[in-house]
């Protein structure tokens, strides 16, 4: 039964981010839609409707075959070029930014959407001049239907323009940079204010000596999720330890839990189902996967073929911002059930680590850019001044301007420049 709600929790996960999701859902319901109408069409109410205001429904044959036509052959134009414009967003997007960003500029559901009324509205005028086939000359059984058409044709022009607006501002590195910070903004602001009483922060806990039990797959750690326990594993009297951090990568056989006392095989395999563990890195921003996609669109902007500071500045502002929230995070913490004796501990993801894949990346690339240099300087002085930050974490951003500081000296050339950075280390 477990291993069925894990599979269905998955596949509505992928079926939900598919980029045919709503494509297909909205050419359903379109489809329907043209089969009641029709229907409604031969009903006595709509007949007298037809009478009373005869002026809203097309009487000729010919020409409610010749709306149909033109219909469909436009929306199928207008389907054909936006596809043609996503795909060209998506390819500029993969070289200029970040190829990691475009599974969130395909799973955009405005888009989506609208290529669904497309999808629909070419559908069901398709169903309606098949009908015609059926009523022959009598065009009067698809008055309604007919005008429905037009009006539904209308819908996609008034999309299209729409379209054309919202496409290119998906583009624009600005609006991509904003979207991945508000998505992780959120999520880190969501952890921080969770109001559980069943989670105490831990600075640390002494698993020496617990036994380990290792992954059996290699992939991104992308949470543990504890509705997949089974009742007596939850009423056991024990303590388990994550080891691994979120996004992290692991590989087959690596420590992946530590249980305090001695468990069954049943309750091993168990805990080992609990564990989501995914070969896509950047599947959502949650934990750090929204601020990678920041540090390598700074470090992309950075490349000799592009070269553009101004991006990476932008993106190393909100990269910052986002850091300063999550030192705040405790380094672990535990959550119990509210039955049994069962206790959860979770980690975050260290300090150092953070530097390592975030900062440095960048420190690398940008060594010789003065502006961006400076903004990475201010980034981390403000994580430094995080009111939430420990004293740890603090020495360890320390470390790291440290670092920035030593390359700062070894590669900006021009001695002014130099001087102008170096005097923001005194600042504080």
């Amino acid at each position: 039964m477990k291993a069925i709600i894990k599979f269905f929790k998955r596949t509505y996960h992928n079926v939900l981010h598919s980029i045919a999701f709503y494509p297909v859902l909205i050419s359903l319901i379109y489809g329907v839609a043209a089969v009641i109408s029709l229907k409604v069409d031969s009903s006595e109410l709509v007949a007298q409707l037809k009478k009373d205001t005869s002026y809203l429904f097309i009487q000729d044959y010919d020409t409610v075959r010749a709306m149909l036509s033109t219909f469909i052959g436009g929306i199928i134009s207008l389907t054909v070029f936006s596809f043609s414009m996503v795909m060209v967003v998506l390819g500029q997007a993969s070289s200029d930014f970040s190829p990691r960003l475009l599974p969130s500029l395909i799973s955009n559901k405005k888009h989506q959407i609208i290529l669904g009324i497309y999808v629909g509205t070419l559908l069901y005028c398709t169903l309606i001049l098949l009908s015609l086939g059926a009523y022959g000359s009598d065009s009067s059984a698809v008055g309604l239907s007919a005008m429905l058409a037009a009006l539904m044709s209308v819908l996609c022009i008034v999309l299209f323009i729409y379209f054309i607006n919202s496409i290119s501002s998906a583009i624009q590195i600005h609006n991509i940079i904003d979207e991945i910070y508000q998505s992780c903004s959120t999520y880190l602001e969501d952890e921080l204010k969770e109001n559980d009483p069943t989670k105490i922060a831990l600075q640390y806990i002494d698993t020496d000596g617990w036994k380990t039990i290792v992954a059996d797959k290699t992939g991104y750690f992308r949470g543990f999720d504890r509705m997949l326990m089974s009742r007596s594993t939850k009423e056991d009297d024990n303590q388990i330890e994550i080891v691994p951090y979120l996004n992290q990568h692991m590989w087959k056989g690596d420590v992946a839990l530590r249980v305090k006392n001695d468990i069954s095989e049943e309750a091993h395999q168990n805990l080992l189902f609990c564990m989501d563990i995914s070969s896509d890195r950047h599947e959502d921003d949650k934990g750090i996967g929204g601020m990678i996609k920041l540090m390598e669109i700074a470090v992309k902007a950075m490349s000799p073929g592009i070269n553009d500071p101004g991006t990476a500045i932008g993106a190393v502002t909100k990269l910052g911002s986002l850091l300063a929230t999550f030192l705040s995070f405790p380094h672990m913490v535990s959550t119990s059930f509210d039955k049994g004796q069962m206790v959860l501990i979770r980690k975050n993801i260290p300090t150092e680590e953070l530097m390592r894949i975030l900062v440095q990346p960048i420190r690398l690339y940008s060594k010789q850019d003065s502006a961006v240099m400076y903004e990475l300087i201010k980034a981390l002085q403000f994580m430094c001044r995080a009111p939430g930050i420990s004293n740890d974490n603090r020495t360890v951003v320390g470390k790291e301007l440290g670092a920035l500081r030593s390359d700062i000296e070894k590669n900006i050339e021009n001695d002014f420049d130099r001087e102008q950075i170096i005097a923001l280390f005194e600042e504080k």
